[in-house]
This record gives structure tokens, sequence and C-alpha cells, in this order.
């Protein structure tokens, strides 16, 4: 019996992947991968399954059955779940057949609780050389806080994220999504996709390490630079770019508009669009008015108070500045253009019946512009759910 019994594509069609990790960064990556095709076993723990299905409310609970998660949901589509103990002999001999047919295993684990499990590196490499396996950690595997428990808010407090989010040096601030976890996920799945291609070559698998630490610090981007090169911390600041000004949230009359002036020429489309002064002192370039930071945001201030949000919008765009509103999640789940670009997609889940998920952010196109993008999705399975398929599978293996 093939795992794959719904006839999903993808480019990682025939993939199999077996995913023991938990909580988020590893959930997310798994997801990734199933999302692009792979064939993914999720290992939950007979106690409760995974963490993220008692993290609520909101829970939904549907009429005789027990309450599902919204978190679980968002970080666990297109997988099968198969409970296992791996501290049983049943468990551990499960998951051994299991390696032995995969492409990728993934973990999340803190440091060395896999090997005391008698699943070390070395151990999977013996039972499958062509399997790649990726390892999620808090702050890294060895240094001298390897093997620290990681949480998304530590990791993003502790990578320095906090110091530059928030109003003001005063009040640095979470950004409003596990984002830690999230990119730890996202370098997980692009480090599974580079070994694979890789094991097309030499026939052997790798093992990948990343981190919630690594994950943060690896999108730093120019406040990295603006302390390894020039010397200097980056502090929170609010919504106005630390190096590009104006660029940030501007209040109008009604609401507030965003705009992105991002170079020169951008600048003096502005000016001519509002009747100012492309020259005036302290405001011709980009570093003087980043100088001036505060005079200028007073002066868009005072203009975009005279406008409502929507007129103002239009003139943005009619004159070419970069421009938008903030919209809150309801509105973005019902506005046109996240719906045309597959954002949104509908499963049907086994005890909670049609729902609708935030959808996979790729999409796959022939040279022609024929979309194939894969639009037949797997509702997060209930725990245990495919305890009898992943069992039978193992079973033809051995034939």
């Amino acid at each position: 019996m093939p795992l794959n019994t719904t006839g999903r594509t993808g480019p990682l069609e025939g993939t199999v992947v077996v995913d023991l990790t938990r909580a988020l960064a590893g959930p997310h990556a798994a997801m990734m991968l199933g999302d692009l095709g792979a064939d993914i076993i999720k290992v939950e723990t007979p106690k409760g399954g995974d963490d993220t299905r008692v993290w609520g409310p909101p829970f939904v609970t549907p009429h005789d059955a027990e309450r599902e998660s919204t978190y679980f949901l968002s970080a666990n589509r297109n997988k099968r779940s198969i409970a296992l103990d791996l501290k049983t002999d049943d468990g551990r001999e499960a998951l051994e057949r299991m390696i032995e047919r995969a492409d990728v295993v993934l973990e999340n684990f803190r440091t060395g609780v896999l090997d005391r499990l008698g699943f070390s590196p070395e151990r999977i490499a013996e039972i499958n050389p062509r399997v790649v396996v990726l390892s999620i950690s808090g702050f890294g595997h060895d240094g001298p806080e390897g093997g620290r428990s990681g949480y998304d808010q530590i990791a993003q407090g502790e990578a320095g994220l906090m110091s530059f989010t928030g109003s003001s040096p005063e009040d640095v601030q979470r950004v409003g999504v596990p984002i830690a976890d999230l990119l730890a996920g996202m370098y997980g799945a692009f480090g599974v996709l580079a070994a694979l291609r890789e094991r097309d070559r030499t026939g052997r698998g790798k093992v990948v390490r990343t981190s919630l630490l690594a994950s943060v610090v690896g999108v730093h981007a120019f406040q990295g630079t603006k302390w390894t090169v020039a010397g200097e911390i980056g502090t929170a600041q609010g919504n106005h770019h630390p190096s590009i000004c104006p660029y940030g949230l501007f209040p109008t009359s009604d609401g507030a508009v965003q705009i992105s002036v991002g170079s020169e020429g951008l600048w003096h489309r502005f000016c001519e669009g509002f009747g100012i002064d492309p020259d005036l002192e302290g405001m011709a370039t980009n570093p003087q008015r980043v100088g001036s930071r505060d005079g200028v945001i007073e002066l868009v201030s005072k203009i975009f108070r005279t406008y409502e949000t929507e007129p103002l919008l239009t003139l943005l765009d009619e004159i070419g500045v970069p421009a938008g509103k903030v919209r809150n999640i309801q509105e973005v789940y019902e506005w046109e253009q996240t719906k045309s670009q597959g954002l949104l997609v509908d499963v049907e889940h086994a005890t909670l019946g049609t729902v609708t998920l935030p959808g996979p952010p790729l999409r796959f196109f022939e040279a022609d512009g024929t979309e194939v993008t894969e639009t037949n999705h797997l509702a997060p399975p209930v725990l245990g759910a495919d305890d009898e398929l992943v069992r039978d599978w193992l079973k033809e293996a051995i034939r």
C-alpha cells in the first residue's frame, strides 16, 4: 500500500520524510516539504501527541469529538500521523523500519535525547546511508551553550531581534508571530533540499543542523553589518526605517498609510506630487533625510493628516510612490489579492469537516504559463490517524 493514497503531486513526489519534531520549527519545515509533494509521516507520542495540540485557546470543538487546537492546524497540513512510544521496543522497531525507507528524518529533540533512544546520527546512517537528517535546536548543538532549550520569544531576545523591534529602546517588542521558529523551519527545509540534491550526486545523505539562534542571526541583514562593519548598534525606532527616509507609517485623517521612498527618483516624484521643495535644507539626499528624520517625519505627517486614507493611497499610486495600508487578519484573508495567490485552501478534516487554512506560499508554472501547483491538500491529522496505513506500508517493505 503506498503512502500517497490521494494522488498528490509536486516536485518532491515520492520523497518520504519521517518527522519526529513537535511544536513549530520542525513541523513548519516538514509542512513545507509536504506542500512540495513529499510524503510526511508525523511520529507523535501516544500520550497527547504534538505539544501544540493543547496550545490554546482558541480551540475548535466538533460535535462528539475532542477539541482541535488552531495552533496545531497552522503547522501540520499534508502529513500522516502515527502514534509511537519510542521508549518501547515496538516504537523503536517501527521507527527503524521507517528510517530504512526514508529519504529524510527531521528531529528537534534536546541535544542527546535521540542518541539515548538509540538513534544517533551514526546509527541512522548505519540504518540508511542515503538518508538526510535535519536537526533543529534552540541555540546550536555545540558551543558553550550547546543543547540549551530554545523557545521562540527567548530566542528573539537572545538573538538580538527584540533589541531593534519596538517603538523605542525602552519599549522593545517581540515579532507578532513565532518568527525564530518559522525561520528555523524555513532554513531547515532549504538545507534538506540542498542535501537531497547533493545525495543525487554522491549517493550519501548528510546531517543538516540549524537553530533558532542561527535563523535569527541569519536575517539580521543590514542590522548585522551595521555592527560588524560600522561598529554601530541598531536600536528600536518604531515604524520608521533606520537607513531610508521617508519610509514608514504615517497618520492620515482617518487611519494610517505606509510609504517607501527608497530612491532619490522616488523622493523627487513624492515632492512633486505634494508640492514640496526636494532640496529643502537637510532633505536633498537620503543620508541628509536620515540625519533629519524627525523633521522629515513631521513634514510628511502634517501633509498626510489632511487626507483620508483611500484617496491618499490613490494619489500615491498615481505619482508612483510605493504605499499601502495596515490590514488586520480578517482584511488580509478577505482580500481578493490574497485569494488570487492560492493563499487559502480548503481541506477535509477528520473531525472538523471542511476547514479553511492559510495555504502554501509557492506556486509552480510551466514555461508556457500553465499553472501546475498542487491544490489537493491533506488536512492536519488527528493523533494516530494513519497508524494502520503506515504499518501496512512498513509490512510491504519487508516482503
